[in-house]
């Protein structure tokens, strides 16, 4: 009689499995701890060799990666995470951030400290992967749970009792105008409140889609508010130039009782980004604080000029035109700096003087070029409208051109910072300038306005070029490629009005 065998399948193939998908979890993961490794300056205990990780690790390398991995976890604190994702281009990672909240809420034990993580994780995937048009609308709790599927899969929407607070706080959001009317509030206090009563019930996933929807809406609402205070400031600051203002008593905003208006108009500029490089919640309330005590000194010098030379009409407009818009609008909407300009004063009637020639027409047109107010209407409408994710192409408007922008330069302007980022930023403004140039010839027929735009983008391209060898010797090479590209586009632009 024969024998039979059976042969039973291998027991290991499972925890094969499982350590596959582990492993595949840290490779997501690990350029954003080599990262803030290197930004913290951290010792790295893998050699540059190893740091390209490879699909099948060896046990010892695999132990290696995850021992490293778990004792940051234990080092760095939420608000280094957060200055490390808002400030670079790993928070773009879609796959990278999912594998990152996953590793934290698949702990058995979570520290506060894991919790303030995941909170934080979790409303940055939402802001990368949500559709744009949901910046502009009511974010509902269903929203919220389609964009969160991959990361918390299926979710009960039902509203949670305890997560009412957070509800009234949202609803109370559209009736502020200005920083000043959320810095009264102890909105944020209240949040955190609300997550350390919560304990446990935190991490479930209808309370992390109400955390998600609060923290993100909280965080639209003040680069909103910030925005319409920044535009009172510049109109305010415009204003006062025009009606011949060369200082104003800053002593509240922490200078002197008599600064220059240049001066304050280039601090003004420093809050074009809305996420400064030390990102914790007393800096940002700091910021804000000297935001608003910046605008309360320019209030005040316009009131000053109520007497000596604004008439009442006068002042009526500049006063509804530092009003900030109740919601977010368009770009296209708002007021741009300097669009508010005060009429000399009337005086007595004197005796008209003989007529004077009129300047040649063509010449009126001719508006010297603000490269600054260009750039900040770029940067206005990419925070109003966040490029979808995935695409690698996004236009902004300038006059009646439409630029298209590549994925680097939109991070340029909405997330990165530095020498490069600055060359980039510069780069789409002039390519900007020219095109609204042509448009606007091609629309009256007539070249006006188009040497003040060949003559910036002729000294841009100039200044590019060098970045761009600079880059080549510091063997940077992603920057000297983007650099490259932006500046090819820049001069097939100029080369463009040329043959007009």
């Amino acid at each position: 009689m024969t024998k039979t065998t059976t042969l039973k399948p291998p027991t290991a193939a499972p925890v094969d499995k499982k350590r596959q998908e582990q492993w595949a979890e840290l490779r997501s993961v690990f350029p954003i701890y080599l990262a803030l490794a290197k930004r913290l300056k951290l010792a790295v205990p893998l050699s540059a060799d190893k740091r390209n990780l490879p699909e099948n690790p060896s046990s010892e390398l695999f132990a290696e990666v995850e021992t490293w991995l778990d004792s940051l976890d234990q080092q760095v604190l939420v608000h280094q995470l957060r200055q490390l994702l808002q400030m670079t281009t790993l928070n773009a990672s879609e796959i990278g951030l999912r594998a990152l909240i996953q590793r934290h809420l698949r702990k058995p034990s979570k520290t506060n400290t894991d919790r303030d993580k995941i909170d934080f994780l979790l409303v940055q995937y939402f802001a990368l992967c949500a559709p744009a048009k949901i910046y502009h609308k009511q974010i509902e709790l269903e929203d919220v749970a389609l964009v969160m599927k991959p990361v918390l899969g299926e979710i009960d929407t039902a509203p949670l009792d305890w997560c009412e607070p957070l509800e009234n706080i949202i609803a109370a959001l559209s009736a502020f105008r200005s920083l000043r009317d959320m810095l009264k509030t102890n909105f944020i206090a209240q949040g955190r409140k609300v997550k350390e009563a919560a304990g446990g019930m935190f991490y479930d996933p209808s309370a992390l889609i109400a955390f998600i929807r609060f923290n993100f809406m909280l965080r639209r609402t003040l680069i909103e508010l910030m925005h319409a205070d920044l535009i009172a400031i510049r109109t305010g600051l415009d204003q006062l130039e025009s009606e011949g203002v060369r200082m104003v008593d800053c002593h509240h905003f922490g200078l002197s009782a008599s600064e220059s208006i240049s001066k304050i108009q280039l601090l003004a500029q420093e809050w074009k980004q809305p996420f400064q490089p030390e990102y914790t919640e007393r800096t940002v309330n700091e910021t804000f604080e000297k935001l608003l005590n910046m605008r309360a000194s320019i209030e005040a010098a316009l009131e000053n000029l109520r007497p000596k030379s604004i008439s009442s009409p006068e002042l009526s407009r500049i006063t509804e035109a530092l009003k900030p818009a109740p919601t977010a609008k368009p770009v296209a909407q708002k007021p741009t700096p300097g669009a508010v300009k005060a009429k000399p004063a009337s005086k007595k009637p004197e005796p008209e003087p003989e007529p004077e020639p009129e300047p040649p027409k063509e010449a009126e047109k001719e508006a010297p070029i603000d490269f600054d107010a260009c750039l900040e209407q770029i940067w206005e409408q990419l925070i109003a409208t966040p490029p979808t994710r995935g695409r690698s192409m996004t236009t902004v408007k300038m006059g009646k051109a439409r630029i298209l922008m590549s994925s680097w330069e939109v991070s340029a302007f909405v997330s990165e910072d530095g020498p490069a980022a600055e060359d980039l930023r510069r780069a789409v403004v002039a390519r900007a300038i020219v095109s609204s140039a042509i448009e606007a010839a091609k629309e009256s027929g007539k070249p006006a306005g188009m040497t003040g735009a060949l003559s910036v983008a002729r000294s841009e391209i100039s200044r590019l070029q060098d970045r761009v060898d600079a880059a080549k010797r510091a063997k940077d090479t992603e920057a000297a490629v983007n650099l490259g590209i932006s500046t090819k586009r820049l001069l097939t632009t100029l080369e463009e009005a040329e043959k007009l």
